[in-house]
Formats: structure tokens, sequence, C-alpha cells
């Protein structure tokens, strides 16, 4: 398969908290976050959601900050019970996208110099 994304993925673990734009209705859902970069989220729940819409969310990341984003369904899978979703960022804000820009040139130099030894 041609790889089609045009920043490198990380994964992290989080919760994340949906709350479709413009109801006051917030579905709280667990959700395990399969990729991250600074141009989207992958991630799997229980919960069905819309492609097409936009939810916010606030994403907890690796250094334990909370991001509060706008995130677009843009794919969804379902195996068995389970939803797998991606989603892009929507007017994400530069600092919050160099922060996902910092981890993942990290996890990149750690990757090389595993592969160094």
């Amino acid at each position: 398969m041609e790889e089609r994304r045009k920043s490198r993925r990380l994964e992290l673990e989080g919760e994340i908290l949906i709350k479709e734009l413009g109801t006051s209705e917030v579905h709280n859902c667990d959700i395990h976050i399969t990729d991250c970069s600074s141009t989207g989220l992958g991630f799997s729940t229980k919960q069905q959601l819309t492609i097409g819409n936009n939810y916010e969310a606030r994403i907890t990341i690796w250094t334990k900050e909370v991001l509060h984003v706008i995130i677009q369904i843009v794919r969804a899978a379902k195996e068995n019970d389970v939803f797998h979703y991606g989603g892009l960022f929507i007017g994400m804000p530069d600092d919050v996208r160099k922060r996902i820009d910092v981890y993942e040139t990290v996890e990149e130099e750690k990757e090389r110099l595993k592969g160094d030894n």
C-alpha cells in the first residue's frame, strides 16, 4: 500500500472527550489513540461518530498536558464492536502543532540511535 501520510505518525495513550460542535451534549468515550501527528489523529472507540463532522476534543498527551483541538472525522472502519477513526486537526494553534512536532523529532532521533547500536 502506498504511504499517503504527510507526517510521521506517533503512538500515544490518552483520553479524549468528544463534543459535537454546535451542541451542548458531551460524549465521554474511552478511546485508544493509535497514531498522532501534527496534522491528524487516529483512534479507536466503541462510540459511533459521523464521517465529515467536526468534534471538539481535549487530548491528554505524553507530557500530561491537555490539548484543546477540533477534529474532523475523515475515515472510519468498524471491526466487531469497535470503530477505528482517522481525523484531521482543524485550525490547530501553532504552539500546539509545535509541541507535537518536537515530540515527533525526539522519537525519530531515539529510533535512529537504536539503529546505530
